[in-house]
């Protein structure tokens, strides 16, 4: 065989293995994304696969944690951010973040078919985008409080009564968002003044403040104690799921978040958190946004969750600016006041 026939077929083989190598290579290259966010974290595997079936070439890669933890981690890295995208935290967290130059301006294809209320409407385009709201609850297992004799409650006065002490457990609004949209909330429903007198009285009945808005729920599904102040997704999954529970929605009206997206200022991977941004306010996304929560940001969306669906009647007053405005300070005054009820924080 000469020297030229077996270069030939060297090079044939060659072609050969190449060919077979782009036959088995994935259809579409992906690339990874840093999302930071606060979404339940039973929820992360139904949004990856949503938002990767979507958009194909990109593999969302969570960071996640409570929504002040979160928002603590993107402070310290204000300086040289890591995340290319945050996705389903806090609202007034996002505007904190975005009067700090964090964000970049996107309008998503869609954003026309959204809500006013749910969007940044003084910037365009917007800095931050609304996806959902969760509203505050409290939850009652109904087995453990009648072993105790205790009345479910009816309204957050209630929860001041010396029959509760120590039976209640409530987030730290350091570490969750929970916790911040509840004070935030008595603050501007009864004005400063009466709403720090109220969390005095109501701290004398706490036997502790969770680092997870969840917790709560959580805790008192599972019988460790009868009242946790939580948000209404938990209560009535854990309800759903069989715990005891009655979901109280207190008479005085209800704090309220909306879980929102930002594209992080100077990520090389724009086009790539665009592409999510538009798929995150489709109809599609609504849809999967929905059940649990009380509202969306698309009007017209069915809420599927029958014991929600009346719920944004009650919604307190909620300034988002006003909250982003005085969250630092609204903290550290909690911190002085009740922080030496927090249980320990997980190394």
């Amino acid at each position: 065989m000469t020297f030229q026939s077996v270069s030939k077929i060297a090079l044939g083989v060659a072609a050969g293995v190449a060919l077979s190598a782009f036959a088995l290579a994935p259809a579409f290259a992906k690339t990874d994304l840093l999302v930071y966010t606060a979404i339940e974290a039973d929820e992360l595997t139904k949004f990856k696969k949503a938002i990767e079936d979507a958009v194909p070439d990109v593999d969302i890669k969570w960071v996640r944690d409570s929504t002040g933890i979160v928002t603590s981690k993107l402070l310290a890295e204000k300086d040289n951010p890591r995340a290319d995208l945050v996705y389903g935290l806090a609202a007034t967290s996002l505007v904190m973040l975005a009067n700090q130059g964090y964000f970049e301006g996107y309008a998503p294809k869609g954003l026309d078919k959204l809500d006013k209320r749910y969007y940044d409407a003084k910037n365009n385009p917007p800095l931050w985008v609304g996806q959902r709201v969760y509203a505050a609850a409290i939850c009652v297992n109904t087995v453990e409080a009648k072993k105790k004799n205790l009345p479910i409650p009816a309204s957050w006065a209630d929860l001041t009564k010396p029959i509760y002490k120590d039976q209640v457990i409530m987030p730290n609004p350091n570490s969750s968002g929970t916790g911040f949209l509840d004070v935030s909330s008595w603050l501007q429903m009864w004005g400063e003044n009466d709403g720090w007198a109220y969390m005095d009285k109501l701290h004398l009945n706490i036997a502790r403040y969770t680092h997870s808005g969840s917790a709560p729920c959580r805790t008192a599904a599972a019988g460790e104690v009868p009242l946790g102040v939580s948000f209404a997704y938990r209560g009535v999954k854990s309800k759903q799921e069989g715990a005891p529970l009655e979901v109280v929605f207190p008479s005085e009206g209800l704090g309220w978040e909306l879980e929102s997206f930002a594209i992080v200022k100077n990520t090389k991977k724009r086009d790539l958190a665009r592409k999510v941004a538009d798929w995150s306010v489709s109809r599609q996304a609504m849809d999967l946004y929905a059940p649990g929560y009380e509202a969306v940001a698309m009007p017209g969306v069915p809420n599927p969750t029958k014991e929600l669906q009346d719920i944004p009647a009650k919604f307190a007053k909620n300034d988002f600016a006003w909250a982003a405005d005085n969250r630092i300070r609204i903290l550290n005054e909690w911190q002085k006041r009740y922080d030496a009820k927090s249980e320990p924080k997980k190394p």
